[in-house]
């Protein structure tokens, strides 16, 4: 049996569910989500209570495959209620001299020690604030967000001898020491 799967979702107010065959939505402030689930779980919304609840059929609950899926469904039901109850937010920092970021309408410019300025288009759903050299990429879905956020930082990863790049805001740079002149 799945521990996490069987855990019913609680659903805050301001959270409006509705499912139509395999076909989960869910609007709140920050947006509206869909999510199509696997035909081996079941989704069940209960009103009283305001939770959503993933069943499988007891038949199928020992096959590992239905297992997973139990769990993964309930926590991407999870997540797509925070995300359209509070959202989800990655802080990005550009470290370097003459290192720029810039949002520009739906695309981010990067001037990142190239030649060319790079331009990223923005997905829709994912909001970029840009203040001097910190990158705020937010919005509803998780996994937009942190897509696009690694996309960014992929453009200039941060390097280990001078910690210049694109690293999140949270990340560490191991340093190394470089080479010894002299003796």
């Amino acid at each position: 049996m799945s521990r996490l799967g069987k855990m019913p979702v609680s659903v805050p107010s301001g959270v409006s569910v509705s499912i139509n065959g395999r076909k989960v939505t869910m609007q709140g402030k920050q947006g509206t989500l869909e999510y199509t689930h696997r035909p081996e779980v079941q989704v069940q919304w209960d009103e009283g209570e305001k939770s959503i609840s993933v069943v499988v059929d007891p038949k199928d609950a020992d096959n590992r495959s239905v297992r997973a899926y139990w769990g993964m469904t309930r926590a991407l039901l999870a997540n797509m209620i925070k995300g359209v109850s509070e959202g989800y937010e990655r802080t990005l920092e550009v470290v370097g001299v003459g290192y720029t970021a810039e949002a520009a309408g739906t695309k981010l410019r990067l001037k990142v020690g190239y030649a060319n300025t790079i331009e990223m288009a923005i997905p829709t759903g994912v909001n970029v604030n840009v203040e001097k050299s910190v990158i705020k990429v937010q919005g509803a879905d998780k996994q937009a967000v942190g897509q696009f956020a690694a996309a960014v930082r992929a453009k200039r990863k941060p390097e280990p001898y001078n910690g210049k790049g694109i690293k999140y805001s949270d990340e560490v740079i191991r340093r190394k020491q470089g080479k010894a002149f002299g003796s």
